[in-house]
């Protein structure tokens, strides 16, 4: 949720909403990948300018199943950006990470902004759920399942809300280890609206391993100096297990993602070795 101090700035920021950018890209997701270590280090280069919270969650609505951010408005969602006249040939931005995962999105983004360019920033599935069962729901005190009953129990679990298409239902944020990673089917709702060259999909792997090579490709996509070295790289919001996970888990979402993973390589002729 934005600070109190965010928050006042927004409502100021609404008054000149007519006179303030649109973003140039969006880092659409995958949830537990990366996003925020990249929005971090895209902000550090003097060309690119980020939103006034990272996550705006305007396309998808948002996370208060009470509040729909989408219904407030395209001006509600332009005053999270600078002013036109403070960023001239600048790259502005915004990253949420539900934006992949939320069926409705793409089109929503396609009908309001149809030239930005999109990031999706994917990670091995397998340790994206992992991640995501720990991080989101063990440190947050949602999940009463262990691991492997609440992977298994997704299916049931996710029925009704997908049978409804109730996308803001905390089951479908929350509960979606497994679902999350089908990659696939989620850049294919985007190639249905934009053309290939408007996204990027990269390796969240190769990001954290190799960050700067992964950020020229960035910067060079969006149209900025891809030789500009981002100074900090010290990693945002990394989870960490507080148990061990055993073989059986793993082998599990392993045989799971198999199908999903393949169907990701063919699409992108490219393959992640996950």
């Amino acid at each position: 949720m934005p600070s109190l101090r965010k928050r006042i700035i927004l409502e100021y920021q609404k008054l000149s909403s007519d006179k303030r950018s649109f973003p140039d890209f969006i880092i659409i997701g995958a949830q537990k990948s990366g996003t925020t270590s990249m929005y971090a280090y895209l902000e550090q280069h003097p060309d690119i300018v980020g939103s006034l919270n990272k996550e705006i969650h305007f396309f998808d609505g948002g996370t208060n199943p009470k509040v729909d951010n989408f219904k407030k408005g395209i001006n509600w969602y332009k005053a999270h950006f600078p002013l036109c006249e403070n960023v001239e040939n600048k790259k502005i931005f915004e990253a949420s990470p539900l934006y992949i995962f939320n069926p409705l999105v793409s089109k929503r983004i396609a009908n309001c902004l149809p030239k930005v360019k999109v990031i999706a920033l994917l990670r091995n599935p397998t340790d994206r759920a992992i991640s995501h069962y720990f991080h989101n729901n063990k440190r947050e005190r949602r999940e009463k399942l262990d691991i492997m009953g609440a992977f298994e129990a997704e299916e049931k679990r996710l029925e009704k809300v997908l049978l409804l298409k109730d996308y803001k239902n905390n089951i479908f944020r929350n509960f979606s280890y497994k679902r999350r990673g089908h990659y696939k089917e989620q850049l294919d709702r985007y190639l249905n609206y934009f053309s290939k060259d408007q996204i990027l999909v990269l390796n969240s792997e190769i990001f954290f391993s190799n960050p700067h090579d992964t950020l020229m490709k960035v910067f060079n996509f969006v149209g900025v100096d891809p030789n500009f070295k981002v100074k900090n790289l010290k990693p945002k919001n990394i989870g960490r297990k507080k148990e061990s996970v055993s073989n059986e888990a793993y082998n599990y979402l392993n045989d799971y993602f198999k199908p999903h993973n393949e169907a990701l390589y063919k699409l992108l002729n490219q393959d992640f070795n996950w």
